[in-house]
């Protein structure tokens, strides 16, 4: 007698193989919040493409992604302090006083080592962070106040110290961060973006990104599961402050000396951020999709300015983006799905145990206790 054999059911996936759906819940779910981010970024590159045949040629391309990489790096820090539930507003500032300060190293010690005024920014850069950190968390300042008289202290600071008018030149080997380029043909602000970005990824998928994330979610939750929340978010300043100075050299070798060098990069930063589904307050949003949101912004800009648009209203583009990704995260879309849904289309739930019919008798049957 032959065994008996097993009709297959269409409905039942295929041994060794998931099913489409679950193939494509798995990538919505590893693109998280950013996917309305990523499709802008695509849209924005197709309509670069339309205006500027030649954008994608490889020197045209990279001089944009070389352009864009200052703002890539600062959202990456500007990143790390939202998602905790701050707001860090004194990274332009960093930026103008790195440039200022390099200038003037070079003016007093002018066979300096690059390397050696890279560093020196960097942990100045750090520092500022590390005083902006403790006084929020320690002394429990708004960061939103902290920061912004941080930007005060170190714009006023270079206004004085230059008199407005900052002197000294940087010398090309200090500028080729900014500028030059590596094997000939790959810039090297590239190489900083990849690299800073890289160790942003690297840092949110740590145990210390996972804290990040819990303490911007709910501080107090996250000190009784035993976080530590002042070290946690002092970090996040640190790191944020790092990373304007990194911007800073990246600015000044491509740009150049200026008393308004990190003009507004806050705030460009904030809505990069904000474009890539982080929300304010903090606890959800992922880092790359920040990073997209800087590349986004500077798309965005450089499709105005091919089509004519006046640069002037790059800031009113920048207010627009940032209360509209703001509304539209704080929208209470379960509320507008619920008044959609036409009353008695979803499941019947369970009869609560103290309703009757209207003859007066239980629905098992019997009469109500």
């Amino acid at each position: 007698m032959s065994a008996p054999t097993k009709t297959p059911n269409p409905a039942e996936p295929a041994k060794g193989r998931a099913p489409a759906g679950a193939t494509g819940t798995r990538i919505v779910r590893a693109l998280g919040t950013g996917i309305p981010v990523y499709a802008l970024l695509a849209v924005l590159l197709v309509a670069l493409l339309i205006t500027d045949p030649a954008f994608y040629e490889p020197d045209s391309f990279l001089s944009f992604v070389k352009r864009a990489a200052p703002l890539v790096i600062l959202a990456a820090g500007q990143y790390l302090v939202i998602v905790c539930g701050e707001f860090d507003l004194s990274v332009g500032a960093i930026v103008t006083a790195g440039v200022v300060v390099a200038a003037e190293l070079y003016g007093s010690f002018p066979d300096a080592h690059w390397l050696v005024v890279t560093t020196v920014l960097l942990l100045a850069g750090a520092l500022a962070g590390l005083i902006s950190g403790l006084i929020t968390t320690v002394l429990r300042v708004p960061s939103f106040i902290t920061t912004l008289g941080m930007m005060l202290i170190l714009e006023g600071a270079v206004f004085f110290w230059t008199g407005g008018s900052p002197q000294g030149v940087l010398p090309t080997a200090f500028r080729q961060l900014g500028r030059g380029t590596a094997f000939g043909w790959l810039p090297w602000a590239v190489v900083a973006c990849l690299v800073a970005g890289t160790v942003a990824v690297l840092v949110m998928r740590s145990d210390f990104g996972r804290t990040l994330v819990a303490t911007g979610d709910s501080d107090r939750a996250a000190a009784l599961a035993g976080v530590r929340v002042i070290r946690v978010r002092t970090v996040a300043f640190i790191l944020s402050g790092a990373a304007a100075a990194l911007a800073a050299v990246l600015v000044g070798g491509f740009s150049g000396v200026s008393a308004q060098a990190g003009r507004g990069y806050e705030f460009e930063a904030i809505t990069a951020v904000v474009l890539g589904g982080v929300v304010l307050g903090g606890g959800r949003g992922s880092v790359v999709a920040a990073m997209a949101g800087a590349f986004s912004l500077q798309a965005l800009f450089t499709l105005l300015n091919l089509q004519g648009v006046s640069g002037a209203l790059e800031s009113t583009v920048q207010g627009v983006i940032v209360i509209a990704a703001v509304g539209l995260g704080a929208a209470d879309w379960s509320r507008l799905r619920r008044r959609r849904t036409p009353p008695g289309s979803g499941p019947p739930g369970p009869v609560p145990p103290d309703r009757t019919h209207p003859t007066g008798t239980h629905p098992s049957g019997g009469t109500p206790s």
